[in-house]
Order: C-alpha cells, then sequence, then structure tokens
C-alpha cells in the first residue's frame, strides 16, 4: 500500500486512476500539504485506517483521464503537518 510521487502530473494522474496511490504536493497559503489520490477507494481508505484519519474526511473528486479525456471516479485525502511524509 505504498504511494508514489511523479516529477509530472500527468504520470501521477494516470498511476492513481489506473488504482495506485499517488502523493501530490502543493502549497496552500504557505502551508505544505499533498493529496493522497486513487482511484480505489478501498486501498485509500486502508492506508488512511493505518495512520489514524477519519473516513468521513475522505473526499470524492472525480477526474479526467489525461489519456482518454474521460472523467473516473476518484477520492483524495488531504495531508498536511505530521501526516505529510518528508520528500
Amino acid at each position: 500500500m505504498n504511494w508514489r510521487e511523479f516529477p509530472r502530473r500527468r504520470d501521477g494522474l494516470a498511476h492513481a486512476l489506473d488504482g495506485g496511490l499517488w502523493l501530490h504536493r502543493f502549497i496552500l497559503d504557505t502551508r505544505p500539504m499533498a493529496h493522497l489520490v486513487s482511484s480505489d477507494r478501498e486501498k485509500l481508505e486502508a492506508w488512511g485506517r493505518s495512520v489514524g484519519l477519519d473516513p468521513r474526511w475522505l473526499q470524492f473528486k472525480p477526474l479526467r483521464d489525461p489519456r482518454t479525456g474521460v472523467r473516473v471516479a476518484a477520492w483524495h485525502w488531504d495531508l498536511w503537518g505530521d501526516l505529510l511524509p518528508p520528500h
């Protein structure tokens, strides 16, 4: 149940939509954050349980597959603070 990071957003998105776990880092109002994204809800929920996240915090967000242009059901966790893994 390991997540991966990708230099190119497109590659990470394709990985997530194929059922992998993609860690997508970003900055929001100077706060480092990340989304852990996947089309595999069960895999995301299992990861969340392993670090003590409440399943009600899992967010649904359909994403457009960059390879086909089709929207795919996907979910993500918002991560910050102690939950944000080091680079």
